[in-house]
Order: C-alpha cells, then structure tokens, then sequence
C-alpha cells in the first residue's frame, strides 16, 4: 500500500480564517498536538510577513523533533532568506516557494507575462534549493492554468531542484474528475531522474474540497494538503480528519494508508477549534458532536443489535470517548504532572504550578474531571497569560424597566483596576456594555455561541464570541471557558476585545 503524506497548513493557511489569531504560544502548542497526530509536514507560517510569524516558525522548529516543518515564500529572493533564517535550527527544514501561473493572476495581480513567469520560477526555485535540501513548489491558481503552460512551469521547476510539487486549487474551482485529470496529465508527462511528489491544495468553495484531494490520491498524489476542521480562507480548506479516515475506512478502494494516528483525532480537533475560536458544526464528518448520535427509531434498533448496521466509524477510533475520573481532588501534584504529559502538554515549574492550582479548584467543584476539563484548563491557562486585561469581578442587578445592569472590573497588567458599569436588554448585553467602556472600544458583536464542554449540570459552558470592526470589517474570535456561563461569556468578549485594540493601535 501506498504512503500518504499529511501537510498541515492549519497556522498558515487556516489562519487566514476570518477573525483568528494565533499568538506563538498557542501555535506552538498545536504544532505539538500535530506532531502527537502524526502529521509529515506542518506548514509553520510565512516568515517574511511579519515579525510574529517569523517567531513563531523559529519557536516550532525548534520544538518539533519528527515533522518536517515548512515555511511559505515568494519567489522573492527576501522570503527564501528570511524563511531560512526562521527554519536554520528545525531537525527537518522544508520551504514551500510559490508563484501564480494562471491567466487572470499574471495579468491583474503579478502583472508578468508568461516568460516572465517561467524566469522566475527556474531563478527562485534554484536559489531556494541553494539554502533547502527539501524544496516545494507551487503553481498558485494551478486548476485555471492552461495545460501546456502548468506543465512548463512545473517542468522548470522539477528542473531548477523542486522535488516535491503541489497543485493548488486556490479559489475552490475544479471538481474530482478535473482535478484527478490533471494529476494524472502532469505525472505521465513531466521528466525527471528522481522521484517526485505530487501534493493536492484544495478550497472548499464548491463543497469538493476532500472529494477533490482523494481523486487527487487516486490519480499518483502521495500527499495531501489541509487543515484541522478545514478552516481556511473563505469557505476553507480540505479537512485532513476526512481524508485520513477515509483512507483508512475505504482502504480497500483507494489502497493507502498514513501516518496518522486517529485516537488523537478528536483531541486536536478540539484544540484547534477552541484556540481558534471556530465552532465545529455538530453535523460536521468525523468530528461533530451529532456523527455518532442516531436519533430514528429505525436506525437505534439497528445500532443496538449490531453498530455496523449504522456506524462506519466507531466513536473511539477517532478518539471519541467516555472519561472515567482519570483524577480528583485527592489527586497530588506528581499525578496531575503525569497525566499532563500523557495529554501531550511540557509544563515548566511556574506554569505547572499555576495549572495545579487550577486544577485543584476545578477538582472541588467537579464530580468528574476529565480529559476534556483538563485541555480546557490548559487553554484557559494559555488564554489568559497573553491578555493585558484580566477580569476581575462580574456584578449583575435587575433593573426596573425590564433592563439588565452589569457591574464589570479589570486589572491590567501593572495592578491598575478599572470599573465600569452599563445597562442592556439582558445580561450578555450589559456585560458587553461594560466591558466596551473600560476598553474605551465599541466592536460589533457579529457572532456569540455556547456548549458544555462536558455532560453533566457540573459541566464547564465554553463560549466563542466573533467582533468585528465597523471600519475594516476585520474579524476577532475569542473563547472564554468557565463553570458560570456569564463568566466564560465575559471572558471570551475579552479575548475578542484585546485582539481587536490590537489591531486598532497598530494603524
């Protein structure tokens, strides 16, 4: 069977999500659950874009000791140099060098003409190989470009020392027919001595965007392109969890495996999501809350008599389970630290010593503490060491005309305390309120969402809150977890709050 390669883009391309934000610490905390998951190829970021993307690409290459981790670039001979300044110290550097090739992009965006194109491609992808043992090219758009010229310019690049080519279907526009076609046209027709990986990039504008990359894997690709719940720029990316459990499911049809390790499935959907501040759909494949729930009375009978009736997937193959009490309130420091690792997380002292006494708070509340509880406490923990502002106290009181007052104050972090109150039409409202004028900031609240994280009417509720900006229409996630659902919700207009005077100082 064939070997498929898992390329993760979830912190480059997935961060182009409308309205996240990773900060180095959270990055580098999922290219760890990425590692644990099995993925070949984390695409890091894009180096020369900013200041924080080059950190965090340095931060996970030096954390990553199996993936091979990549950095995005221009064919600009800047980005190759920045992203091998950012990648000198990862065990196993790649860069990922791209330039358009379809009509509409060299005309309107690059503005070169063809031969220009090609120039570029032979003289940047050359001087990449120069710096990169492992170099990989990227015909932007590739799924608009005429034929004959895609297969020029991959040609040249192959020539120039790329060895690893991925075919990009930017704008989500092909289908699994095309799509496999093209695969197929270009590995009967390029030449080289050495073998060449072909690599499949898709969007999900047309809702093909797996159906797309697994005609890809059927027509010669050995590794797919994608992100963790396929999120992405506009209607995403392909979701690796798909691919890869329909390559283990349908094993027989598409004769491939990977090296992904599904039981860890869900734990990084999970992470993802609540880092991201993108819900995952409970009719979402795979992952969602509903696809294991069988509510027909026909399809419960059949489940019961025999799971295969109705479940191709057993809940616990992708990590899907029910937690025992794996600690408690007992429970000492030395096994709350095992158990920590065993979760994938490398606590220093400080920050060991701060989740113990979270924990511990957790334990007294909870009847049961699971995994889930745990992970949410070390988000929780992540979140809230990166804010300026940290909520302090969350006062509530009716008011006569049917309003709701909130009482709301923070403490940044020089020890200063600010209070501020307001009134709304409910409670949310008029924590918001509050929460707006000590910021001295009015977003627009454009998304607001809650779930228990658990069972249990001791569950944690976990909201996730989506602000955006009247300007530039620019978007800010943030999640705020907690046993009070005011509290968490308060938490998470923080986090989304912070994001958005972020960017509203750096003008």
């Amino acid at each position: 069977m064939r070997n498929i390669q898992f390329f993760d883009t979830t912190l480059r391309d997935g961060e182009q999500t409308p309205g996240v934000n990773f900060n180095t610490k959270e990055k580098v905390q999922i290219a760890r659950q990425l590692e644990k998951w099995g993925i070949d190829t984390i695409e890091a970021g894009f180096p020369i874009a900013s200041v924080g993307d080059f950190e965090a690409v340095q931060a996970i290459a030096q954390a990553a000791t199996r993936m091979t981790v990549a950095g995005l670039a221009r064919c600009q001979k800047k980005d190759i140099d920045r992203a091998h300044e950012a990648l000198k110290n990862a065990v196993h550097p790649q860069i990922h060098v791209f330039l358009a090739t379809s009509p509409v992009h060299m005309e309107y965006k690059l503005k070169m003409t063809p031969d220009e194109v090609i120039a570029s491609i032979k003289e940047h992808v050359a001087y990449a190989r120069s710096k990169f043992e492992k170099v990989q090219f990227s015909p932007e758009d590739a799924s608009r470009t005429e034929k004959p010229f895609l297969l020029k310019a991959v040609q040249t690049a192959i020539d120039a020392g790329a060895t690893i080519i991925n075919i990009p279907d930017t704008v989500g526009y092909s289908n699994p027919t095309e799509y496999g076609a093209l695969f197929k046209f270009l590995i009967e027709n390029i030449q080289s001595d050495q073998e060449i990986i072909f690599s499949s990039h898709c969007h999900d504008d047309l809702g093909m965007a797996t159906a797309n990359a697994l005609a890809a894997i059927e027509n010669g690709a050995l590794r797919v392109e994608g992100t963790v719940n396929g999120i992405g720029e506009r209607a995403g990316n392909t979701a690796l969890e798909e691919v890869a459990l329909a390559l283990y499911i349908r094993k027989d049809f598409y004769q491939a495996g990977s090296n992904i390790v599904l039981n860890e499935t869900k734990r990084t959907s999970d992470l993802v999501s609540r880092l991201s501040g993108v819900a995952v759909p409970r009719n979402k494949a795979i992952i969602g809350a509903n696809a294991y729930a069988h509510e027909s009375g026909i399809h419960q009978d059949g489940v019961l008599k025999n799971p295969d009736t109705y479940e191709i997937i057993t809940p616990s193959l992708v990590g899907v389970t029910n937690n025992s009490l794996p600690l408690g309130k007992l429970s000492g420091r030395h096994a709350f630290s095992t158990k920590m690792q065993e979760l994938g997380y490398q606590l220093e002292e400080e920050e060991l010593k701060t989740a113990f006494k979270r924990f511990k708070a957790l334990a007294d509340k909870k009847k049961q503490v699971t995994d889930e509880d745990l992970i949410a406490l070390m988000i929780g923990q992540t979140q809230e060491t990166e804010e300026v502002c940290h909520l302090e106290r969350v006062q509530l009181q009716y008011v006569s005309d049917g309003s709701q007052g909130a009482i709301v104050s923070m403490k940044n972090n020089e020890g200063d305390t600010k209070t501020e109150s307001a009134i709304g039409s409910g409670s949310i409202q008029a924590i918001y309120n509050s929460i707006d004028k000590i910021m001295e900031q009015t977003p627009e609240l454009k998304q607001y969402s809650i779930k228990a994280i658990t069972g249990g009417e001791d569950a944690q509720a976990e909201v996730y809150v989506t602000v955006q900006d009247t300007e530039s229409k620019r978007q800010f996630n943030g999640t705020g977890i907690d046993f009070d659902v005011l509290q968490a919700s308060a938490k998470a207009y923080v986090q989304a709050s912070e994001r958005f005077k972020k960017e509203m100082e750096q003008r």
